[in-house]
């Protein structure tokens, strides 16, 4: 028997009258302790992030008359007079660049002199038809009222018009008029998880169930480069049209996806990572993005700081546990045993790798020891896609939907690189896999995995 027990009971023994008053107070004391618990945990509960879902996405595939085949990005650069011999020679080596025949090119590309037609109203009618079709695949899809949309993100780095992008969404689909909008621009093709992670903070800041459109790609039109730089010439031969509309929320109802977590890393403050990717305007003031040789130390350098916050936070208990083991053998005990490398695909059923160039998707394979199977979503959306920029990690995405390999539980690890140099990841846990036959795979995907 408590002390507070015992002492109602005494005073009921001795004042039978005021039984009835010590029972009040003893209800009184018990129902405080009760509410107090309850706020208590109440307070704990909300003060935990809400989990932000996946409902649905929609990557952009483009009509046939945009198409660019090999041999006709060849003839096209080569009737081009202000390209050099050197430049032609080097950008008609794209069969070795893993771009297949079906990627696509904006309308200036088809023109000899390209650089007259990369005009704002261009600009324009480009993102109006990558990132409306996406955006329309998306709603169509998930069945959703555009009024019902609470956040509009988008990233695209070389083009921040006025009216913004978002401004056009808003227009397009007449929206509220309280939406919250935002456009994020020169982060480079990182941008997408960055955009994921800003659409995160600001869903887990706002009343249960608010809904996120996150839009992500990049206008080539504004960024034509009409110079002769080597390494300004690459963005040319890699970038192609692509868009990717992403619908978020805080609420489960509907979802296919749940955010695990997503790990930002910038290194901007090393001068070598900073200026890898930069743009600027060569000798004959042409505008154009640099990318230098250091792009591959500074990528292998910026990924192994992500993997280092990133590893805790997705290993299985095993893992950790020899990776302890190593490192008190070494450090403790002072011997000469090897240090453990943890095995990331431990951590995940599936990897999307930002389809940035094969050299890339090389050379994070090689620094993971990744499988071919586990990089054939990136091979593969570089091939039929080419470089969609921050759009990328969604394709890949939908090809392994595509090809059926998504099943519930299964977890997904995105990969994304940009100049600063940013290396973000983002993980993701499937609730419902989908076989989308009308996405972005549709008609093609019987073809794949090919050899590019």
């Amino acid at each position: 028997m408590s002390l507070t027990t015992a002492a109602i009971a005494v005073m009921a023994e001795n004042n039978p009258n005021d039984r009835t008053q010590a029972l009040n107070h003893s209800y009184i004391l018990l129902f405080g302790l009760l509410f107090l618990a309850t706020a208590v945990t109440v307070y704990i509960v909300k003060q935990r992030p809400r989990t932000v879902y996946l409902i649905d996405y929609a990557c952009f595939r483009a009509p046939s008359t945009y198409r660019v085949p090999y041999a006709t990005f060849v003839e096209h650069v080569r009737q081009v007079s202000y390209f050099s011999e050197r430049s032609i020679r080097f950008m008609t080596r794209l069969e070795r660049s893993g771009l297949g025949e079906e990627t696509s090119l904006p309308r200036l590309a088809t023109y000899i002199q390209g650089y007259k037609y990369a005009t704002l109203e261009e600009a324009r009618k480009e993102v109006e038809l990558v990132i409306f079709s996406a955006i329309d695949d998306l709603f169509a899809k998930a069945s959703i009222d555009p009024s019902t949309i609470d956040i509009v993100v988008v990233n695209c780095s070389g083009f921040s018009p006025a009216p913004s992008m978002p401004d056009m969404i808003v227009n397009r689909y007449k929206m509220r008029s309280d939406i919250r909008s935002f456009h994020l621009s020169g982060m480079g093709c990182s941008a997408g998880l960055i955009s994921v992670d800003l659409a995160k903070n600001l869903l887990q800041a706002m009343p249960q169930g608010a809904r996120a459109l996150v839009v992500s790609t990049e206008t080539l039109t504004p960024n034509f480069y009409a110079g002769n730089e080597r390494a300004m010439l690459l963005p040319y031969c890699l970038f192609r049209m692509g868009a990717s509309a992403v619908l978020l929320s805080t609420s489960p109802a509907k979802a296919r996806f749940r955010l695990k977590g997503i790990v930002r890393t910038l290194t901007a403050a090393d001068d070598k990572s900073y200026k890898c990717i930069h743009q600027e305007e060569d000798d004959k003031g042409n505008t154009g993005a640099n990318l230098t040789t250091d792009i591959v130390d500074v990528a292998a350098n910026t990924l192994k700081t992500n993997i280092t916050t990133l590893a805790p936070l997705i290993l299985p208990v095993s893992e950790k546990l020899m990776f302890a083991r190593s490192f008190i053998s070494r450090k403790l005990f002072k011997r000469r045993t090897k240090l453990y490398v943890p095995n990331l695909t431990t951590g995940f059923d599936h990897i999307c790798v930002h389809a940035g160039g094969r050299a890339v998707i090389d050379g994070i394979q090689r620094s993971l020891r990744l499988s071919d199977e586990h990089v054939e979503p990136s091979r593969m959306t570089l091939h039929r896609f080419g470089n969609t920029s921050s759009s990328s990690l969604w394709y890949e995405l939908a090809y392994i939907e595509a090809k059926r390999h998504m099943h519930k539980g299964d977890r997904v690890w995105m990969i994304g690189f940009g100049s600063g140099f940013k290396c973000n990841s983002a993980v993701w846990e499937c609730i419902v896999s989908a076989h989308d036959e009308d996405g972005p795979w549709a008609g093609c995907i019987h073809r794949y995995p090919c050899i590019p």
